[in-house]
């Protein structure tokens, strides 16, 4: 497991949970464009549905695992904690490669009260002959954010309220035409009560309200001035525990998520009559959850955990599209429930062996039920040397479209979930006297079962989705730190990583989602970092990152039938420096950061440039 600091993240001036997860062996995003796009997170060579994402313990992910980290900030977050390899046991479905974790900050002591703001400018982009190149504009950004904390023992407390305002990329001889602009608006509270020494009760509210205007179709290519996609989410959990022994703690997690948003594309003008002109879509998606659990503390470092969790899904929406053929409109309304139960124990009495095993079944109101197992073995050696060995299976149920669709596809209520089978072992080492760590793991996965879309079912009342392609990732990851002295930090990551259509199922022509014999899409064979933090003076932090991906096989969709096309490697440096101008309180702090300032051509997606060298500078004045 990673763990990425929340104080560490604001040092860096990092403002984005993707551009932390970068900087993770193991973990691949692909950015849609500028900020505000679509982020897509690949584990380990899964596909981009195969991590469970959960803030609080509310998962982000939709009804069958699609999740988009765009609107995710580190704002007011304590840690994210990364864990690799299928973690369906106690998590369930669409953690089939793993799962990312994002804590919110907690309140402590006396009040503290913080705010923060930082403008930014960065380059623009402009249709060119073979796609966007480099524009002469400059764009700008704002951002800021505030936090109030404090708390006694047995009530603390924990706000945030943060804003992000930012031009897009694209321009046109000069101008902005093109409407990218992005807003995002998120709120935090965290209560947490502890009436006494068994009990604990935390309350999570997280708000969110984005705006996202992309000018671009799915090939990239600028074709629309008012398409405007919007979002409001609402995440709340309560986390009850108890003690209704000294060895016996039961706890029960009762999460929801409810997404409201959609897409509207009007007319650009009076004349934009032909084709399909103009279109509006909406959806609500709730997701409820109740997970209870008793974990048993037996003597020598063993814990039995027995859990039950029970969960429904929903999704509602409509959709509306404007033609020369005339008006056309859909909607849907579709629900399932799951029930789950699983059982796990963790031992360290076993000498230098440490043991984790678990088991879990779910049963679901559309596939039916799904068997997972999860196991692992650590053994320590003299030295700070640990050899660790892990194997398991994940799953990931299908979505709703997938399930239930009509009008243009058919959905398949009969699909089984996608399953994967991994194994991993890895050596970790600790160095320099408990001043440095690190870690080597191998890894191998096969994914089975994967849904696939297909114009030409085999009758014409048959569904066009079908569980027919498998896939393998195999790589190597490899992570180190070390504090080299009281001043001085540094860090690396990185990862090699191999993967292959075994079985194309229905796709037989060279662009499809798995062709066979071909890479994954999107997924680098080699990535790394390493970055240096430097304290050179009691007031002053520099710190630097470099980021390298590598070749990666994509799609150009700006035709059809779909084109293989090679994403370019590159390579990012990042500085960031801060300097504490009043240290008495309230303290005062200017940032500078720069990203990406040897300009590379970063594009995750072909025909979809990210922003290049952009500039950060801010203040944060609080009492700390």
């Amino acid at each position: 497991m990673t763990v990425l600091s929340g104080e560490e993240l604001e040092r860096r001036g990092i403002r984005q949970v993707i551009d932390a997860l970068r900087t993770v062996a193991g973990v691949s995003i692909a950015q849609v464009g500028s900020t505000g796009g679509i982020a897509s997170i690949f584990l380990r060579g899964g596909e981009s549905d195969y991590t469970t994402v959960l803030v609080d313990g509310v998962p982000f992910n939709q009804p069958g695992g699609a999740v988009d980290l765009a609107s995710l900030t580190t704002d007011n977050v304590e840690r994210i904690e990364v864990l690799r390899g299928p973690a369906s046991v106690l998590y369930g479905s669409d953690a089939i490669a793993g799962v990312v974790q994002i804590f919110t900050r907690r309140g402590r002591g006396a009040p503290r009260t913080e705010i923060g703001f930082r403008a930014g400018v960065f380059g623009s982009v402009r249709p060119g002959p073979s796609g966007p190149v480099r524009g002469e504009a400059t764009n700008a950004a704002l951002e800021w954010q505030a936090r109030v904390s404090g708390g006694s023992d047995q009530v603390r407390y924990a706000f945030g309220l943060s804003r992000i305002a930012t031009e897009g990329l694209y321009t046109t001889d000069g101008a902005r035409p093109f409407d990218n602009d992005y807003r995002n608006t998120v709120l935090n509270v965290q209560v947490r009560a502890v009436p006494d020494a068994r009990t604990d009760a935390v309350l999570s509210v997280r708000y969110g309200d984005d705006t996202y205007h992309f000018p671009t179709d799915g090939g990239g290519q600028l074709v629309d001035r008012n398409a405007v996609q919007s979002q409001r989410s609402t995440a709340l959990s309560l986390d009850l525990g108890r003690f209704v022994t000294d060895r016996v703690e039961a706890r029960l997690l009762l999460a929801g998520h409810v997404t409201d948003g959609g897409v509207d594309d009007q007319p650009d003008d009076a004349t934009d009559t032909l084709g399909f002109y103009g279109s509006e879509s909406h959806a609500t998606i709730e997701r409820r959850r109740a997970d209870g659990r008793v974990i048993t503390h037996l003597p020598a470092g063993t814990a039995v955990v027995l859990g039950a969790q029970l969960e429904d899904q929903r999704q509602r929406g409509f959709s509306l599209f404007l033609s020369q053929f005339g008006l056309s409109s859909a909607d849907d309304d579709h629900r399932r429930r799951s029930r789950a139960y699983y059982a796990q124990v963790q031992s360290d009495a076993l000498g230098p062996f440490a043991l984790n095993a678990g088991v879990r079944l779910e049963d679901n109101e559309t596939f039916g039920t799904h068997w997972t197992a999860r196991g692992g073995l650590v053994y320590r050696l003299v030295g700070g040397l640990r050899v660790r060995a892990v194997g398991g299976t994940g799953f990931k149920e299908p979505t709703f479209f997938e399930n239930f669709a009509t009008g243009f596809a058919r959905g398949n209520p009969a699909l089984r979930p996608e399953r994967s089978v991994s194994a991993e072992v890895g050596l970790d080492h600790t160095i320099a006297g408990g001043n440095g760590a690190v870690a080597v793991t191998a890894f191998a996965q096969r994914f089975r079962d994967l849904i696939q879309y297909t114009f030409s079912p085999p009758a014409p009342t048959d569904p066009n989705f079908f569980n027919v392609a498998v896939a393998d990732a195999s790589g190597v990851e490899l992570e180190g730190r070390l504090a080299a002295t009281s001043t001085v930090t540094m860090n690396a990551g990185y990862t090699y990583l191999h993967t292959e259509v075994v079985d194309g199922g229905l796709d037989t022509g060279p662009c499809g989602t798995f062709t066979p014999g071909e890479r994954l899409l999107r997924r680098p064979t080699h990535s790394g970092s390493v970055g240096l933090d430097l304290r050179p003076a009691s007031r002053v932090g520099v710190r630097a990152l470099a980021r390298y991906v590598g070749e990666r096989d994509d799609c150009d969709f700006g035709g059809f039938p779909a084109a293989p096309v090679v994403l370019e490697s590159y390579t990012t440096v990042d500085l960031a420096a801060e300097l504490d101008v009043v240290r008495t309180s309230p303290r005062a702090t200017l940032t500078v950061r720069g990203e990406n300032i040897f300009g590379a051509d970063v594009r995750d997606a072909f025909n979809f440039p990210a922003r290049g060298e952009t500039l950060w500078v801010g203040v944060r004045v609080g009492h700390k």
